[in-house]
């Protein structure tokens, strides 16, 4: 348990609590395993207290400072956090879920293991953050600074990333499943062997993105760039990814069947061993593209331009090719 002096000190209300602060700059509180629920706590000054498991279930935090504070395994349910500074916080293992987070700053603080289900965490500053293995289930990140963070096994099933910065971070190993990421920003982000079948990624920047054997299976990637991406071994099939840009996209091995890659851009990709059965590729640019040893079993080509492309091994008997740029320049007819 923690102090009871610190205790008695907090219950006189947040004025005489950081006024103690101010004059008690050397004491480190200690008010780990207390009953705070429900507690006025706004713009208390909690940096670097003791707050293991301590009570905080639907308390008033808003714009509180608990920078450098230890939360690990507290209970923050439905906790209103608005504007709070949790910088360089330990809150791994926490039970945050449906609190409101909405704009506050978690840089570099450590919720791996966090259960932050069904919270608000719209705009918050995340930068650096540690949520390896955190559930945010439901939970929205819509418009949320998340770049270089660590996701690593994290659970973001249906969660809200629209717009989110996700540049350079981690998400090895995450569920993504119908999640919403249309116009997040995905760059030089980490996303292999992640799962993000039937997640929303309309118009989403995942150029120089490591998403090798991942599972895009049933995605909206309309108008994604790909550009220079690595999808080898990716399961794309029944993907939507009409518009998209995947010029110098490492696609090897990767399944598309069944995908709509209409008006796409494919120049230079690497596509050899990959798998386009029955994929519409109408309109399709593949100039230089490399397709050795592709399955093209009644993928549709009308209109593609495969200038210059190569096509070793390529059987192009069962291929719809009306009105197709073939390599040499010849088109189809």
């Amino acid at each position: 348990m923690g102090n009871s002096e610190h205790l008695i000190i907090l219950k006189q209300g947040v004025a005489n609590w950081n006024r103690w602060r101010l004059e008690n700059p050397d004491i480190i509180p200690n008010l780990s395993g207390n009953n705070l629920r429900r507690a006025n706590l706004r713009e208390a000054n909690l940096s670097g207290v003791n707050l293991r498991w301590t009570n905080l279930g639907s308390a008033n935090l808003l714009g509180a400072n608990l920078s450098g504070s230890d939360l690990v395994k507290s209970n923050l349910r439905e906790a209103d956090l608005y504007k709070a500074n949790l910088t360089d916080a330990e809150v791994s293992g926490a039970y945050i879920c449906k609190a409101h987070l909405r704009e506050a700053c978690l840089q570099r603080c450590d919720l791996s293991l966090a259960n932050l289900h069904g919270a608000d965490l719209t705009e918050a500053y995340f930068n650096g953050a540690n949520l390896s293995g955190a559930d945010l289930n439901e939970s929205d990140l819509g418009k949320a600074d998340l770049s270089e963070t660590n996701l690593s096994n994290s659970i973001l099933s249906n969660v809200n990333l629209a717009a989110a910065d996700l540049r350079r971070s981690d998400l090895t190993n995450a569920n993504l499943e119908f999640a919403n990421l249309s116009n997040a920003n995905l760059s030089d982000t980490k996303l292999t062997t992640a799962n993000l079948s039937n997640a929303n990624l309309q118009e989403c920047d995942l150029s120089n993105a490591d998403l090798g054997h991942i599972n895009l299976s049933s995605a909206n990637l309309i108008d994604a760039i790909l550009s220079n991406t690595n999808l080898s071994n990716a399961n794309l099939s029944n993907a939507d990814l009409r518009g998209a840009i995947l010029s110098n996209a490492i696609l090897s091995y990767a399944d598309l069947r069944d995908c709509n890659l209409e008006d796409a851009i494919l120049s230079d990709a690497i596509l050899n061993n990959a798998n386009l059965s029955a994929a519409s590729l109408i309109g399709a640019q593949l100039i230089s593209a490399r397709l050795d040893y592709a399955f093209l079993i009644g993928t549709n080509l009308v209109k593609a331009n495969l200038r210059l492309a190569n096509l070793n091994e390529v059987n192009l008997a069962d291929a719809k090719l009306f009105g197709t740029v073939m390599p040499d320049g010849s088109v189809r007819n």
